[in-house]
């Protein structure tokens, strides 16, 4: 897949924890080069950036600390796409629900974390997102938060059993859910639209 110049897209992958290698599999299999990103260097050139599952605090403590936090804001004020899953949907968050600090404060989201209890709880559902695909998605949600409430400007894209897991805000995508762990590429594709529009 090619960018506006006709070079091939690069999409960064935040590389401090979560399936940082199943994204950049789903990626490479769309014709993206997908480069995990460490430091400040890595997002050169990147056209969109993944920011994966894992600890939320762990992952915003490693932003601060590289460095990183300052560019990814940037990155969303110039326009570049953003999408988080899991953590990354609480990383992208401005209101954290129970919770006095924020880490990147991008979208206009109330997050709860851990909102489904813990690794335990994990589940799986079969549904149908309409504005991705026509068929049902297999939507992994592990330790998952979700959206108890959306500002202006924010699109639902999916609410499961009332709950909002999935939101996008201009060229900011979250999801509760890790399409990167099932063999379906819809999410991802719709992710590599963002970077087009």
């Amino acid at each position: 897949m090619q960018n506006e110049d006709g070079d091939t897209m690069k999409v960064g992958v935040l590389a401090f924890q979560g399936a940082v290698r199943e994204h950049i599999d789903m990626l490479s299999k769309l014709g993206v080069t997908a480069v995990p990103v460490k430091k400040r260097e890595d997002l050169k050139d990147i056209s969109g950036l993944i920011l994966p599952g894992g600890e939320s605090t762990t992952i915003g403590k490693l932003l601060r600390d590289s460095g990183l936090r300052e560019e990814v804001i940037k990155m969303a004020k110039e326009g570049i796409p953003i999408w988080g899953t899991c953590a990354g949907m609480i990383l992208l968050a401005k209101h954290i629900v129970n919770q006095d600090y924020i880490h990147l404060g991008l979208m206009d989201i109330w997050v709860r974390r851990n909102a489904y209890g813990s690794q335990i709880d994990s589940f799986i559902r079969k549904v149908t997102v309409p504005s991705i695909s026509s068929f049902p998605l297999e939507l992994i949600f592990i330790r998952a938060p979700y959206v108890e409430k959306v500002g202006e400007g924010v699109e639902v894209i999916l609410e499961l059993d009332g709950k909002i897991v999935a939101v996008r805000q201009d060229r900011l995508l979250a999801t509760a859910f890790h399409p990167e762990l099932t063999d379906d590429l819809s999410f991802h594709k719709y992710f590599l639209e963002l970077t087009k529009n």
